[in-house]
């Protein structure tokens, strides 16, 4: 009898576990939901298409402090869950995330520390980034939508998000921008910060206007030569 049970233990598939950044599900057929289970990807988008390309491109250390501090956000975020351990809505099962916690949710953390970091650093920069840091606030409210509509998580979580995204998202503006940046002209200046070409504009109030106005530069000095 012990050996059948063994037999039986033996042939049951082991329990499998999604990665639930972008394991999102919605109601077949329901467009709405399929709208924001793409809106829920937000996160996604931003990590890869925008930092990872930044970084490839444009080697910048403001860049690279905004990641770091999503990152940090990220973590913390996880640590909290871990501590408080409060449950998603019921509806997980159908969802197959119950074995994950969802005080705060992770989502909308992440996308207002992204609001709020990229606000405060366009603020004092041209009328186009002003207009571009001020989508990503209803990208935010969007993603916190998403997240109670699909049913990952309920209202409260998806505002203890929201909050502790915002203050995180505040705080390391602070440091990046009051204690990190001191650093920034060694980080250029290192073999490292040579060697990939690592640099910050954080003082050119208009990058994208410098770097035009350079470029019709040199392209006119190539030609006179």
């Amino acid at each position: 009898m012990a050996g059948e049970y063994q037999e039986m233990a033996a042939s049951v598939p082991p329990a499998l576990k999604a990665i639930t950044l972008t394991h999102v599900r919605y109601p077949r057929g329901d467009r709405l939901g399929l709208f924001l289970a793409w809106v829920s990807l937000i996160p996604v988008f931003i990590s890869l298409g925008g930092f990872v390309s930044h970084f490839m491109f444009r080697r910048e250390l403001q860049g690279i402090c905004f990641a770091l501090g999503l990152l940090l956000s990220q973590i913390l975020n996880e640590l909290i869950k871990r501590s408080v351990a409060q449950s998603r809505p019921a509806y997980c099962e159908l969802l197959e995330t119950c074995d994950s916690h969802g005080w705060p949710s992770s989502h909308a953390q992440y996308t207002f520390f992204f609001a709020t970091y990229l606000s405060l650093f366009v603020l004092r920069r041209s009328t186009a980034s002003r207009v571009t840091a001020a989508l990503s606030w209803p990208l935010a409210f969007l993603t916190m939508l998403s997240r109670v509509y699909l049913g990952y998580h309920t209202v409260p979580q998806v505002c203890a998000g929201a909050v502790v995204g915002l203050v995180c998202g505040a705080i390391w503006y602070w440091v990046a921008n009051t204690i990190l940046v001191e650093y920034f002209p060694m980080i250029e200046e290192s073999a490292i910060g040579r060697w990939l070409y690592i640099k910050d504009t954080s003082h050119i109030l208009d990058v994208l206007k410098f770097e035009y106005d350079n470029a019709r530069a040199a392209r006119k000095k190539v030609a006179t030569d």
